[in-house]
């Protein structure tokens, strides 16, 4: 198991060597100098020329690249134009809004499109399958910004039962800042009223990032466990004698496991680095706002930390589903 964990985690570094280079050079091409961006419209072209020589902009790719692989050891992104910041800090500010967000978003994909995937599988063309292939269908046609603008117009501006945008009331002050993630925040410190104000703004939010995802596990879930359903292990454990749910939990379920496993990964890596819609609806004070404003506002490094981290996001994904495949098929190990 450890060599295993070893190999993959080999391959992770050789990944996320390539998606530096990738993302360095991606953004050699994009047509905005960070100089002139950095130094503002008003600026005149020594100054500009200037700034070029002292940033080493002016410096052949490769050795920007060396220079800038150096920085990254050292987990140094730069400064942020905008906000004047390392942008690690911006970053160690922002990203915890966004891990939350995206924590309760895959609660509401795992807790609603597993049982309902399982059950529609079961029920096969009863109400039930067509109920859940409906709302699979919901789920995925409908576009995030018109979700959270319903759920918005309908929960808090009509109804009036959930908080509006935000991560809490703005008559309320934050935890005492121990992670970063208000919940846990509030749990750790005991602070119950926050603790009820931030998991009710959770709700909507949540909802609208978790609606496609919750989709494409209800269809994942369905088809993989129809498919275990037709083996004939699972007649056989049926013509055994086994009740019901020791044959879909111990036979159908467990085989069904692997796909599924690697849809929540994808799922959860999309979520995090994509959440830019849900978090602008919602003025959800994420990564996936402070790279829409970074961008907006030509926040060349802040751009690129963002970029970085987001895909960076997918290949450590990668990486835990498969030490996870070994742990659901020993079999995996030997591969």
């Amino acid at each position: 198991m450890t060599r295993f964990i070893v190999r993959r985690l080999g391959g992770l570094l050789f990944v996320l060597f390539g998606v530096s280079i990738l993302t360095f050079f991606l953004a050699q091409v994009v047509p905005v100098d960070p100089a002139a961006s950095a130094l503002g419209s008003n600026a005149r072209e020594e100054q500009i020329e200037a700034y070029r020589r002292q940033m080493g902009l002016d410096r052949p790719a490769v050795v920007q690249y060396a220079s800038y692989m150096g920085r990254l050891v050292r987990g140094d992104l730069g400064v942020s134009i905008r906000t004047r910041r390392p942008v690690v800090d911006d970053l160690r500010d922002f990203l915890p809004a966004t891990i939350e967000l995206t924590l309760a978003a895959m609660l509401v994909t795992v807790t609603l499109g597993l049982p309902l995937g399982i059950l529609a599988a079961l029920r096969r063309n009863t109400w039930l399958d067509g109920a859940a292939r409906l709302l699979a269908l919901a789920g995925g046609a409908m576009p995030i910004f018109y979700i959270g603008l319903v759920l918005l117009g309908i929960f808090y501006r009509q109804l009036q039962w959930l908080p509006g945008p935000g991560r809490l009331d703005s008559t309320l002050q934050p935890p005492a800042h121990i992670s970063g993630l208000y919940i846990l925040d509030s749990l750790l410190t005991g602070n119950w009223s926050a603790l009820r104000n931030a998991a009710s703004h959770l709700v909507l939010p949540a909802i609208t990032l978790g609606a496609y995802s919750t989709a494409v596990l209800l269809r994942m879930t369905r088809s993989s466990t129809l498919e275990m359903l037709s083996q004939d292990y699972v007649r056989t454990a049926r013509a055994k004698g086994l009740a019901e749910s020791v044959v879909v939990g111990l036979h159908v379920f467990k085989n069904a496991l692997p796909p599924i496993l690697t849809i929540v990964g994808i799922l959860f890596g999309s979520l995090l680095s994509g959440a830019v819609l849900t978090e602008t609806i919602f003025n959800w004070p994420g990564i996936g706002r402070y790279a829409t404003t970074s961008v907006t506002s030509l926040d060349y490094p802040a751009v690129m930390g963002v970029t970085l981290v987001a895909a960076i996001i997918y290949p450590v994904m990668n990486t835990l589903v498969d030490i996870g495949y070994s742990v659901i098929d020993p079999r995996v190990r030997a591969e």
